[in-house]
């Protein structure tokens, strides 16, 4: 029986061509666009699957007003706070710190010098937390001495070629000799640190490095990554309870206050290591995260495309079903059951479905490096080999099959015999409704997809070019080198000599980083004497920042160091620290009196808030301190060029950087391009969005071909007499058209409050946004209705312009 199922589906298929290969084509992209959105997906999920990773946390630290709100949380802690948690809870096995280095580090051996990213300083208990295997050297005792690295065979192969790097030194950053004593595998893809070169954490004991006594005492410096190994029994959530006291006991700060309760002012928190890659979006994360939103997005928009791929089956079998009347009615008049009936039916639908799976798999492997390129991701096609995976998958068409086929089947099983062997089978009226709501369902969805496509869109826009309140064009930055620090003047007189060569700065931190140095500050306000005590961010600059960015004074001056020798404990804030402090309007905060770190001074200048961050973030208050070169206040070199001659710009910067700092190699990046790669991820998802959007209306066009060709096929003989009648050919055209346009306009006033709501709270995101404008709704639902013209146009106008005697003899 099973057998004859098969033979018989086969020839079906045969026998109706045209009609198989677009439901096997809208099928094979629906299971496509499933398999690869699975790939994607299934990637995500498995970050940091490290031995023991379901015993590892990281630790976090929040920090809060005065009044208790939140204003920074940080990925990273202070130094002293994982011996201290080690040594006071036994629940923790075992703790291991990180230091990630900020900027490039700069590596030589011999005559071989270059910036190298990815370091970072270790415990010797490093890989006891994160299992890579270790190609040479000891995993427990490569990172035990101090001035000892391990480094990944690129690296490796990068500086000693096919020599053994095993006990060889190399020089870092001009002047410490450190010896390589490992080489670790890369790290895999999906993990949420990617180190190149691993220092050993011992090294920082050095007092040239950073100490100690601050490693063993700091609280201040919150850059060092914590990870904890919990026992078997151990309750994060209890263990999380007792960290207030345990701040209480052990976290003191130089000057405190008699009084001062850490905890009110701190948390530290726990977070599972494997729910940092799509829940953790902190400050100062070692890399950019996914999220957990983006992977139900995909998955709504896999199962809407496979759901409007199964809706185009059920209408396009349906609709050709006047083709299969006589078969139909042979079977039942031979005693074929109705039950008989549907399973042959389905058949053809899971055979259908089981091609469409093989063709996809085939298209998946050969798409997947497409997938990377736009998810920006290491995926592997051979995820999918998992038996969790591939057992889904191979039920996939089964499933797909049966609810593709089942209307068709119970539809086409329903004919009478007797009508069905003379050809004059008529459907009933309950059988329009389902198909026209089918077809709703397909334009709904197809019109939410280009609603969110239009969305992301205008968000990237107004991300990438609304004014950030200063000028980002044509700004070069560089990581600030200590080499300089006797040679400034001669190096920024050497490089302004070059008319195209504008202006140059130096900053702590640089427009499009985060803003993570904060500080309290006592400022007396309004008329009281008294201070307030309130907390902002600060950044150190000098006199060039403000005009070499461009930013706009509301009130006072920049810093004039010559004319004014005091503004080394002055300050200049913006807008948003002025409505803070309470104040009126920008000069009224000229003149005023503060305390911050120890120095007292004066406010001698209001610029206009402008966007220091991402539009993810508000503009928060921030205070700009002059720095100063004995207090390695500045990490960073900013550099304004014409844009003319940008190339001889750079040539002239990259010779000026090797004559006065030949230790290092000369590395920069332009400023559009940092703040370009902080919307990385939404102009990745615009780009999904806009490929799905597309072929989710294309295969919803597909089912509204066939809903057309079904209507048309049952009106011929009408279309004959109106055209005998006189009826025009757009008259005809119209009548045809009206009743499928209508179904398009249903779709979309279910559409556009749901694709609303959706975006709206997709915005929500962005502190700075774009609003849903009521035009760009329409616009997204016009689009899908001139598609939807278009495709029933086709069928129409042939319809029209057929001979009339032709159609009257149809039935």
């Amino acid at each position: 029986m099973f057998k004859n199922y098969l033979k018989s589906a086969w020839r079906n298929i045969l026998k109706q061509r045209m009609v198989s290969f677009i439901n096997l084509f809208g099928i094979t992209v629906g299971f496509t666009c499933c398999l690869l959105i699975t790939c994607f997906v299934v990637n995500e999920l498995s970050y940091d699957q490290f031995r023991q990773a379901d015993h590892i946390y990281r630790v976090t630290r929040s920090f809060y007003t005065e009044k208790g709100v939140e204003y920074l949380h940080l990925a990273s802690i202070a130094p002293a706070a994982g011996p201290l948690l080690k040594n006071d809870f036994p629940e923790i096995e075992k703790e291991t710190r990180t230091l990630p280095l900020t900027g490039d580090l700069v590596l030589k051996y011999k005559y071989k010098m270059f910036n190298e990213q990815g370091s970072f300083f270790a415990d010797s208990n490093f890989f006891s937390f994160f299992s890579v295997p270790v190609i040479e050297g000891n995993a427990s005792t490569a990172l035990a001495d101090p001035f000892s690295m391990m480094v990944t065979p690129e690296i490796a192969r990068k500086y000693f070629g096919s020599e053994d790097p095993i006990n060889k030194i190399v020089q870092i950053n001009g002047q410490f000799p450190v010896k390589i004593t490992g080489i670790f595998r890369d790290f895999p893809a999906n993990s949420t640190l990617h180190p190149n070169i691993l220092l050993s954490f011992s090294t920082l004991n050095d007092s040239s490095i950073y100490g100690r006594n601050k490693l063993e005492t700091s609280w201040d410096n919150n850059a060092f990554f914590t990870y904890l190994m919990l026992r078997d029994a151990a309750s994060a959530q209890q263990l999380e309870k007792q960290f207030p006291a345990f701040l209480n006991r052990h976290a003191r700060y130089q000057g405190e206050l008699p009084g001062y309760v850490p905890s009110k002012y701190s948390s530290l928190y726990l977070q599972k290591l494997r729910d940092v890659h799509l829940y953790s979006h902190l400050a100062d994360e070692i890399e950019p995260n996914g999220s957990i939103t983006a992977v139900y997005i995909f998955s709504v928009i896999a199962l809407f495309i496979l759901l409007i791929a199964c809706i185009n089956y059920m209408n396009l079998a349906t609709a050709k079903s006047l083709l299969r009347t006589k078969e139909i009615g042979v079977r039942k008049t031979l005693g074929a059951r109705r039950k008989e009936l549907i399973l042959q039916l389905l058949a053809e639908s899971v055979i259908l479905a089981y091609a469409a799976l093989l063709i996809a798999l085939l298209l998946t492997s050969l798409l997947v490096p497409w997938l990377n390129k736009v998810a920006g991701r290491n995926i592997s096609f051979q995820i999918l080999e998992q038996w969790k995976i591939i057992i889904p998958v191979l039920l996939l068409p089964l499933a797909a099959g049966f609810f593709s086929g089942i209307y068709p089947a119970l539809f086409l099983s329903s004919f009478n015999p007797v009508k069905a062997l003379k050809g004059i089978t008529k459907y009933g009226s309950k059988t329009i409704p389902v198909r026209k709501v089918l077809v709703v369902i397909q334009f709904t969805l197809s019109i939410i997809l280009i609603i969110a496509t239009a969305v992301v869109f205008s968000q990237m826009h107004f991300a990438l070019h609304s004014s950030l309140g200063f000028n980002k064009e044509h700004i070069i930055t560089m990581p600030y080198n200590s080499a300089l620090n006797d040679k400034l003047p001669a190096f920024k007189e050497t490089l302004l000599q070059d008319p195209d060569i504008k202006s140059l700065a130096l900053s702590s931190r640089i427009p499009s980083g985060r803003l993570l140095d904060a500080t309290g500050i006592d400022m007396a306000t309004g008329n009281s004497t008294a201070p307030v005590n309130i907390t902002c961010k600060y950044v150190m600059i000098n006199n060039g920042f403000i005009p070499t960015y461009q930013i706009q004074m509301a009130a006072g001056r920049n810093f004039d160091p010559l004319q004014f020798p005091t503004d080394s404990g002055n300050l200049i804030i913006n807008e948003a620290a002025v409505r803070l402090f309470g104040w009126k309007n920008a000069s009224e905060a000229l003149g005023k009196d503060y305390t911050y770190n120890g120095k007292k001074g004066k406010v001698v200048g209001v610029v206009k808030n402008f966007h220091f961050e991402s539009m993810f973030q508000e503009i928060t208050p921030v205070l700009f301190a002059l720095g100063s070169l004995k207090e390695n206040a500045f990490n960073n070199i900013s550099i304004k060029i014409g844009g003319e001659h940008i190339q001889a710009s750079i040539d002239k910067i990259r010779k000026t950087w090797d004559q006065f700092v030949p230790s290092a190699p000369f590395s920069f990046t332009f400023l559009d391009e940092r703040f370009a790669k902080l919307y990385t991820a939404e102009q990745r998802q615009e780009i999904i969005f806009t490929i799905f959007a597309c072929i989710a209306i294309f295969i919803a066009c597909l089912g509204l071909f066939g809903l057309s060709a079904f209507t048309i096929a049952q009106r011929t003989k009408e279309i004959g007499i109106r055209k005998v009648l006189g009826a025009s050919m757009n008259q005809i055209i119209q009548m045809l058209s009206k009743d499928f346009m209508k179904l398009v306009g249903l779709a979309a006033l279910i559409a556009l409050p749901a694709g609303w709501l959706c975006m709206h709270k997709w915005l929500q995101s962005f502190a700075y946004h774009v609003q849903v404008q009521w035009w760009l709704l329409l616009l997204a639902a016009f689009m899908a209705a001139c598609i939807a013209l278009m495709t029933i146009g086709v069928l129409a106008l042939r319809a029209a312009v057929a001979n009339p005697v032709e159609s009257l003899r149809a039935e």
